[in-house]
Parts: structure tokens; sequence; C-alpha cells
């Protein structure tokens, strides 16, 4: 890894990482675009209507013109109840508040007219006893405000069980309630508080809370009261999480089960707004009785009585966008619950969605240093689609609300951010390295550099390299038969076939001078075994030159077979960027260089194609390497000890080589003693090479003419000429 990829990685993951802090610590913004992105969802594909027994009884404006303004005095809303209760409504809900005496009363008006004897105010009408005694006995559920003066608390009609932990500090608290009229709330079937979103500064109510708390005592909201009302039930049953207080998942009212938050809030499917869903509170108030159509819609319905009236300013927005009655969304609370559909944010999304922030920024992040910006960019899109469809198939088919906005905001900030990066930094330094290596090495050693650090110098660099030359025999005599294309094209071909290997074994090719190759190995960076990825290199030179050699590649016959000789040298080199500024090249030069070129040279002497050195062969157990002698190489004063490479570990390790070793070593021992029985060794090294292969008859047929460099010599200064 360089160290602008260093950077790049640190950069991206600290982006990342507050990212994945910010949506963590969900800020008011983030929650705005979830609930806008929820509210799209409603928007595409909202709660179908279904005419389920649930009726509002609306005081609109035609209610208002018939009847006067509001409020109405309470034996009209006495007789709005008595024609209900004859029509069969199942549960009367008011979405009213009765927290004063009616000011229309009778008694209330004749006891501020002065003049008027007190003694007859007991015998007039009082409006809050006759709607009292029309509510008794009869399915009414009255509603209750939150206030913040007074420590006044309803009554609670219901019955409360749990399983699990007591739930009663989730839901939001109440600290004082609106008043309600003693009589009434003595009378009332069920009471129930009416508000939608407490504490919710969003005008737009997208979940209602079921209960709310005084931290002891739970208090239902009016349409669960209905709804139990309705069913004759008298007991609520609360499910809360296993082994954590204060939590809610789960409310059954009679025989429905209702989903609900930790806070046990209902998230609303709404339904558009229908004037199927109204009735007139005049058509119920028709002096000449309400109509058979109105009757059998009443008739097992759950009555919700509120107004849509303008001027009593009790509009609610929805997650469609619609303006609609406040008492409208009780009413789709309950349809909500009889219809079964619910919407439901499992408490773990958030944690899915955190931890999907940074998977995916960190999955981005190392695809765009790594790899390249256009595949994290695929996967980056490939992942954006996923997250769009598994939200949107997680919301229309199992009503489950996953955020898809900030995993995909955040992975565009952090592509954004990483790619501009690489862009700026690290594609600028592998620009340059491409221009400058693309031609010399294998992809592999190419990928290296551009990850490593520092590993590209202006300037030398002193280390160990293995360095190679390879030369074509005979070439001069090759050459003079041939066309000078004739030439080019033969040595394009083999070159092109032999050079591969350089390549193919993290090689560097230097350079090509002539008919000659020059390669070495070990830098620009380190490469692991070195000398044995050259030896490979050079013995896969040989196959592919006997294929070539076979398939008459070059075009000249069986009469004339090209060979080549390889000469390998491990030692001490400077390697770097050499020559001007405007124009150099990456080349090694030194006293490694030097040998390996005499050693190749040395080939024609010995009569074998590979050579390598003895510090090359030292890098080399269990190859098949025999002794060719110590040879006074051109410019060194001291007689360098060569090996032939007559094959890879394979051979090294096979029976056959074995013997020819163990022969080959006493026939060295003879030869060193200029004793007479190297002429017996040197027989029976010629059978045995026989089977080996080809080229070692003539390399032991050579070696009786080379006593000489089996002889020990007396050691001598080295020194180092420039070839």
């Amino acid at each position: 890894m360089t160290r602008a990829q260093q950077v790049g990685v640190l950069i991206g993951l600290a982006i990342v990482a507050a990212l994945t802090i910010l949506r963590a610590s969900d800020p008011p913004l983030l929650k705005q675009a979830r609930d806008l992105t929820f509210d799209e969802y409603q928007r595409i594909a909202p709660r179908t209507f279904e005419n389920l027994p649930v009726k509002v009884v609306d005081i609109d404006e035609a209610s208002l013109r018939e009847f006067g303004q509001w409020p109405w005095p309470r034996d009209r809303l006495a007789t709005l109840v008595d024609r209900l209760g004859e029509m069969g409504a199942s549960a009367i809900a008011f979405d009213v508040l009765f927290a004063e005496p009616d000011r229309l009363s009778p008694r209330t008006v004749v006891r501020d007219v002065a003049g008027i004897d007190p003694s007859l105010l007991g015998q007039l009408p009082d409006n809050d006893e006759i709607f009292a005694q029309a509510i008794t006995g009869k399915p009414v559920i009255l509603g209750f405000g939150l206030s913040n003066e007074g420590n006044y608390r309803p009554q609670v009609k219901a019955g409360f069980a749990f399983t699990g932990e007591n739930p009663a500090g989730a839901p939001p608290r109440i600290k004082a309630a609106t008043p309600l009229r003693p009589e009434l709330e003595a009378n009332a079937a069920g009471i129930g508080h009416i508000s939608l979103n407490p504490g919710d500064p969003s005008a737009v109510v997208r979940a209602v809370p079921l209960f709310l708390s005084d931290g002891e005592q739970l208090y239902p909201n009016l349409a669960l009261e209905a709804l139990r009302v309705a069913q004759g039930a008298s007991t609520y049953v609360l499910a809360g999480a296993t082994n954590v207080p204060n939590t809610i998942t789960m409310v059954k009212i009679g025989e429905f089960e209702v989903p609900v938050t930790a806070e046990g809030e209902l998230w609303l499917y709404i339904t558009p707004d229908t004037a199927e869903r109204y009735i007139s509170a005049k058509d119920v108030l028709a002096q000449g009785g309400a109509t058979p159509e109105i009757k059998n819609a009443i008739d097992g319905s759950i009555v919700f009585i509120g107004t849509s009236a303008a001027g009593l300013q009790d509009i609610r927005t929805t997650a469609l966008g619609q303006n609609v009655p406040g008492v409208s969304l009780h009413a789709q609370t309950v349809e909500q619950i009889l219809s079964g559909r619910f919407l439901s944010r499992p408490d773990w999304a958030n944690g899915l969605e955190i931890l999907s922030i940074a998977a995916m920024g960190s999955l981005l992040v190392i695809l765009t240093t790594f790899v390249s910006p256009a595949v994290a960019l695929v996967c980056g899109l490939l992942i954006t689609v996923m997250a769009l469809v598994a939200s949107w198939l997680a919301f229309f088919y199992a009503g489950l609300l996953f955020d898809p906005l900030a995993p995909i905001v955040s992975g565009s900030i952090t592509h954004f951010a990483a790619t501009s990066f690489r862009f700026l930094v690290i594609d600028r330094e592998r620009r340059e390295v491409r221009r400058a290596f693309g031609h010399y090495l294998s992809p592999s050693l190419l990928y290296r550099i551009e990850h490593t650090r520092n590993a590209l110098r202006l300037g030398g660099d002193d280390r160990e390299l293995t360095v190679m030359f390879v030369d074509v025999r005979n070439f001069t005599e090759i050459s003079e038969r041939l066309t000078p294309a004739e030439v080019v094209l033969f040595l394009n071909t083999l070159l092109d076939a032999l050079s591969r290997h350089v390549i193919a074994n993290e090689g560097t090719l230097d350079k090509f001078i002539g008919d000659s190759i020059m390669a070495f190995w070990n830098a620009p960076v380190d490469v692991a075994n070195h000398a044995n990825k050259a030896v490979h290199a050079a013995l896969a030179m040989r196959e592919t030159l006997a294929r070539l050699n076979q398939d008459n590649a070059f075009g000249f016959g069986d009469e004339q077979k090209v060979g080549i000789g390889i000469g390998i040298h491990t030692g001490l080199a400077c390697v770097g960027n050499m020559g001007a500024e405007t124009r150099f090249n990456y080349s090694a030069i030194g006293d490694a260089v030097n040998i390996a070129a005499r050693i190749e040279s040395s080939c024609k002497e010995v009569s074998f194609d590979i050579l390598v050195s003895d510090s090359t062969a030292e890098m080399l157990p269990g190859y098949a390497l025999l002794e060719a002698g110590a040879l006074a190489l051109k410019g060194k004063s001291m007689r360098t000890r060569l090996y032939a490479v007559v094959g890879g570990e394979k051979l090294g390790g096979s029976a056959e080589f074995m013997q020819l070793q163990a022969i080959h070593a006493q026939l060295i021992e003879a030869l060193r003693l200029r004793s007479s029985s190297s002429r017996r060794f040197l027989r029976i090294a010629k059978l045995q090479a026989v089977e080996i292969t080809s080229g070692l008859p003539e390399f032991y047929r050579r070696i009786s003419r080379r006593a000489d460099h089996f002889v020990d010599q007396p050691a001598a200064k080295d020194r180092s000429f420039g070839i």
C-alpha cells in the first residue's frame, strides 16, 4: 500500500465515521428527510379505502348553517346521541371537549339575568344533565385534551394487563388534562385523549400515540377506546420487551392486535380523504329523520363526531399532503386496525441503517482506492438500486419502514470524496508509473510498484539483483542468409517469445541489444526468490525455443536450428533511472551486470545453453545443477565457478539425475586431481546424460578439453570492468 493510498483510506474512513456518527445522532434534518421518504411511499401506494364500519358524523358548514354556530347546546348533542343509538351505532366517540358547563343551557342563561327568582332555577332544564342522561347506558366515548395547568386526570374506564416489563414509562407524558364535566365523565362508557401528535413540531400527522402516561397510569386515545367499547372489551393487553422496561411492542384490544413503536405509537397508513367516510350531522338530525341509506351506514358502525368546518380550526395535514379534519384521523386509526394493514418501523431499523452506512462507505473507500472508481461507482449504483428496491418492497409487501436515503446519500458523499482524492493524488502517481514502466514489467509487478511506497525514485539504488543475459548463437551466420527485413522478422519472433517469460516471472526487461536480451530481478521492488524466478524464466525460454524450432517458426527448415546462450548471476548492482532529465532509462549497472554478460559468453566454451554463477547456484537448492568449472571471465582477474542448469526441482529430485550427479562429482574430483580415472567417469557420465537431456552429451564431450577449468587456482583480487 502506497503512502497516498494510506492517506486516502484514512481520509475516506474518517468521512465514513463522521457520516455514521451523524446518522447515529439523527439530527432533525435527517429525520425530516426520512419522514418525507416514507410520505412519498404512501403517496405512491396509499392504503386503499374500504367501506368498513367506521363513519364520521361531520359538523360541517352545512350543519352550522342549519343549526347555528358552534358550540351547539348540549341538548342537541343529546338528540344526536339518541338518534345514533336508535340507528344501531356500536360506539359513539366525540372528538369534542366538554371542559366547561354548557353556556347555552336555560339554567345557565337565567342565572345571569337580573331580577329572576333563584328558586326558579331548579325548575329549568340543564343541558349538561340532559346530555349526561342521554349518554347513560350508551356506548359513548368522550375525549379530553392535554393541559399545562392543574393536576386533573380523567377516569380510566378500562383495565390493563401486561406481558413482559411494565411499559408505563414508554408513552408520551401527560402533566394534566382538560377536565370533563363530572356527570358526563361518570356516565361515559369510555374516555380517551384526542391529541394526535403531542410534542411533535411537524404539522404532518404520521403517527398517533395510542396511550399517554403520567408515569403510573396509562390513558388510551379516543380511537382505541371507541374500538374497545364497540367490542364490549374491558381490558387492554400490552406486550412489552423482555427485560427492557418502558417499551411497548404490541397492543391487544379485544380480537385485534396492533403493532406499535416502543413508545406505543401507531404509524398511520393513510387513505386519500373521501366523502364516503363522512355523514353530515344535519342529515342525522333532520326533522323528518335520517334516510334509510344513512341508517344502514350507521348501523353497527363506530361513529366519530367531529367537525370539518374551517372556522373551528381542527384541520390536520396527512402524509399524503392532504388537509383533513382531525376527527377523520381518529376514524382512519380504527379503519387501519380493522383492515389489518399496518406500518411499522422495527426498533433495529436504526441500527441496520447506521451499520449499512458504515459498511457501504468502507466498501466504497476500499474499492475506490484499491480497485477503481468505475468499479466503485458500479457497486455504489447497484447498492443504491438494491437499497431502494429493498426499502420499497419492504414497505409495499410487509409495511416495514426502512430509510434508503441516508445510506445512499452517505455512500454518494463517500464515493465522491474518495474518487476526488484518487484522481488528484493516487492516480496521478500511478499514471506516471505506468507510463514509465508499462513496456518493461509484468502487470503483477507493475501493480506492486503502484502500491508500494517509494517504489519509483529517480537516481540509483544499490541492491542485490539477479541479472540475465540471453544471446542468439551463430547470429552472424544466420543474418548473412537473410534480407534485412527477414532478420527483423526473425528477431521479433524470437525475442518476443523469449521476453514474455521475463515478464511472466516478475522480471524487468532492461533492454534489447541487437540479438541479445538483458533482464534483471528484484528491482524496482523486492521480488521474493528472485534467483528462482530468473532460472524459471531461463528454463521456459529453453522449452519455447525447442517448440519454435520444432514448428519451423523461423522458416529455416531442419538444417538450421536456432540456439541461445543464457548467463545468470546474482550480486550487488546499482539500479535506477539513469540519463538526462528529459530522457532517462531505468537500468542496472555494476559488477553483477558484467559477470552475467561474461557468463553468457562462456556458454559457447562450455557448450551448454544455461549457466549460472556460484552465487546464484547457492540460492537454488534442489535444482538440477552440474558444476561446469571455474572459468576466467573477460575483465576478471579471478576465475568464476559456473554451474550448468540442467532442469528444475522436479528433475533435481529424480533418481536418474541423482545418479548422474554422483558420477559427475567423481568426474570433477578426478579432473581436479588430473587422475586417469577421469576417462572412465566421463564415459559413464555420457551414457547417463543421454537419458536426461539432449544438451548434456556435448557438454561432456567438451569437458575433456577443459580440464584446466577444474584445477584449483590460487585466490586473486577481484576486479570489475564495465560491459
